[in-house]
């Protein structure tokens, strides 16, 4: 007999984790999530979940308020004895800091691997991890989705010529020779340095630019301060159309402004975080069928392998 599944939604996302659930063929689980006049976040299901295989799904961008919510509900559901229960993350926070890179700082993406295993979570789904290296900060099985598929069936179905994917920085070059190999284009990459956190500076463009349709893919963007200045310096040294990928929006600060005042024609972007404000430039692209598809090969124990696509 299959176990009952169960899918809730924190408040982060609401409107991707309906979708989630809507691709799966359920309804969100009824739970209530408030705060108190402090700003203390209480949670409570509001229906039975005992032995229930439970998906809680949440994205952890700013503020911290996302990740302490998610944490609620985990030890909620645990102590409310569903089954099992996976933590749903289209957004992982936090990823950035994923090693002591200086003295004296935190790898705030191992404290949230450690907060997420103590909460009670028993597995992890998440899309795009900005260091695929944290997967080994958890000692539960985590899943790991790319939206690189959702990225290349748009350009299949609106074919570029002289198409060159190019990485905004080195960090992203092994994702951007995927999208090259997968959409048969010229691959390339911005060599620049960071002088100060968010602050980015292009130094060179190694690779065959001038002359071609532009494709810059990444895996989030915060200020837009790299991503812009690589579409500035690309436009300078002649290239054609200039589009950009990312699958997480963060758009902090002046990343609005600087989009729309950069070269950059269209930036495709996914629902895993919610965009606070609508663009002209900016086209979302929806990662609920994906995520339906990996939470309905969880529950049946079936491989989601075939979803690992690079």
């Amino acid at each position: 007999m299959e176990k009952p599944l169960a899918i809730f939604a924190g408040r982060s996302n609401i409107a991707l984790s309906r979708a989630i659930a809507e691709q799966y063929g359920a309804t969100l689980g009824d739970v209530t999530i408030k705060e108190f006049s402090d700003g203390e976040i209480y949670v409570k299901f509001q229906q039975s979940i005992r032995g229930y295989d439970t998906y809680i799904v949440q994205s952890t961008p700013p503020p911290s308020n996302n990740i302490m919510e998610l944490l609620l509900l985990i030890d909620a559901a645990k102590r409310a004895s569903c089954d099992r229960v996976t933590a749903v993350m289209p957004y992982f926070g936090y990823a950035r800091q994923d090693r002591k890179d200086q003295p004296r700082v935190s790898i705030a993406a191992k404290l949230m691997a450690n907060l997420l295993t103590t909460a009670g979570a028993d597995r992890v789904l998440t899309m795009d991890l900005h260091a695929p290296q944290i997967q080994g900060f958890f000692d539960i099985p985590l899943d790991h989705l790319y939206a690189s598929s959702i990225f290349v069936d748009y350009f299949e179905q609106n074919p570029i010529d002289d198409l060159v994917v190019v990485a905004p920085d080195v960090g992203s070059l092994k994702m951007a020779r995927s999208y090259a190999k997968r959409l048969h284009a010229g691959l390339a990459f911005v060599d620049k340095r960071r002088p100060t956190q968010n602050v980015a500076e292009v130094m060179n463009i190694i690779g065959e630019i001038k002359g071609k349709n532009i494709l810059l893919v990444d895996d989030l963007i915060d200020t837009a301060g790299t991503i812009t200045n690589a579409a500035t310096a690309l436009r300078e040294r002649g290239a054609r159309n200039i589009m950009a990928a990312s699958t997480h929006p963060i758009l902090s600060g002046p990343a609005y402004q600087r989009i729309e005042d950069s070269p950059i024609d269209l930036m495709l972007v996914t629902d895993s975080v919610p965009l606070s404000k609508p663009s002209r430039k900016l086209k979302v692209l929806s990662t609920a069928e994906i995520f339906a598809d990996a939470i309905r090969r969880i529950h049946t124990n079936d491989s989601i392998s075939t979803l690992f696509d690079d």
